[in-house]
């Protein structure tokens, strides 16, 4: 198996990696936004158990060799606990919402994740932001408007649930920006699976329910999924600028769209879809202007 990959790593360039990570890292999250969504009979804290045990064990493969005795030590707990806490935060959020909304317009208002995180990044990391990152958040809160007023007019609190994923992910976000610094992308993913199962297990005593053989296999997929769906994006990443592979991450409503018709019977309306099309308009030109002004201070330094 490895030598398939490492043939496939010489046959590919590394942009062409880089789409190819980012569209696996895509499928694999879309399928699990879907099998929580199916996994309404069961209780979220036993989906959390789910997704943080099999995302441990998935972890332990990819932990290189001479990590293994000492793989847990870091230097920065008390950040892997602020990101823990805040990615806890939006993971429970994102399984409420999609239990309760339709998946596109769960999709839809997650994309707006970035415009958060540019605002948050003012304050906790004191970036600046010129007019045009501040415009896009204009757009995308526009956008945020139009797809949650249904909700917001006929008082359904579970909109707010996807807008709480994306304030908790914006945090993530400048968490792991910071963190990758110095630790590996398997330790904070590792942290986090982690606290993911010891939190689902105080949820016990609210009852869980035995799943059967093949609701178990299937519950074990929304952990692995998760795992190898972090892992590849991290990857693609690594491979590919950021700026080519982002507007992949879009392809996600589309297979919103089509598994929410054929599962759940579910069509987005007129305003999701356009409130969608102004979020990922206004996460784009964040990204863009990202891209900009990391090639003028990287140009600057070269001068310098």
């Amino acid at each position: 198996m490895n030598k398939i990959n490492l043939q496939i790593i010489h046959m590919l360039s590394k942009n062409q990696l880089g789409f190819l990570y980012m569209f696996m890292s895509i499928c694999a999250f879309s399928l699990m936004d879907v099998i929580v969504k199916w996994s309404v009979d069961y209780p979220i804290g036993q989906v959390l158990f789910f997704r943080g045990f099999f995302g441990i064990i998935f972890y332990f493969f990819v932990i290189p060799k001479d990590r293994l005795h000492n793989f847990y030590k870091t230097k920065r707990p008390g950040l892997h606990a602020l990101r823990c806490i805040s990615g806890l935060i939006a993971l429970v959020a994102i399984f409420i919402a999609l239990r309760k909304l339709p998946l596109a317009t769960v999709v839809s208002i997650s994309f707006a994740a970035p415009i958060f995180t540019t605002i948050f990044s003012i304050f906790l990391l004191s970036e600046k932001v010129g007019i045009y990152r501040w415009l896009a958040v204009l757009i995308g809160f526009v956008g945020i408007i139009i797809i949650t007023e249904p909700g917001i007019s006929d008082l359904n609190i579970y909109y707010f649930f996807p807008i709480i994923f994306c304030l908790g992910l914006s945090y993530v976000a400048i968490a792991i920006r910071q963190l990758s610094s110095t630790e590996p992308v398997w330790l904070i993913s590792f942290y986090f699976s982690l606290s993911i199962t010891l939190l689902s297990f105080l949820t016990i005593p609210q009852g869980w329910v035995m799943p059967s053989i093949n609701h178990l296999i299937i519950l074990s997929l929304i952990g692995i999924f998760g795992g190898v769906a972090n892992l590849w994006l991290s990857q693609s990443y690594k491979y590919s600028e950021v700026s080519l592979v982002t507007p992949l991450k879009y392809l996600a409503l589309v297979f919103a769209i089509i598994f929410g018709y054929f599962i759940w019977e579910e069509i987005p309306t007129i305003k999701t879809l356009i409130g969608a099309f102004l979020v990922i308009i206004s996460t784009l030109i964040i990204f863009r202007r990202e891209i900009y002004n990391k090639k003028i201070i990287t140009s600057k330094t070269v001068n310098d």
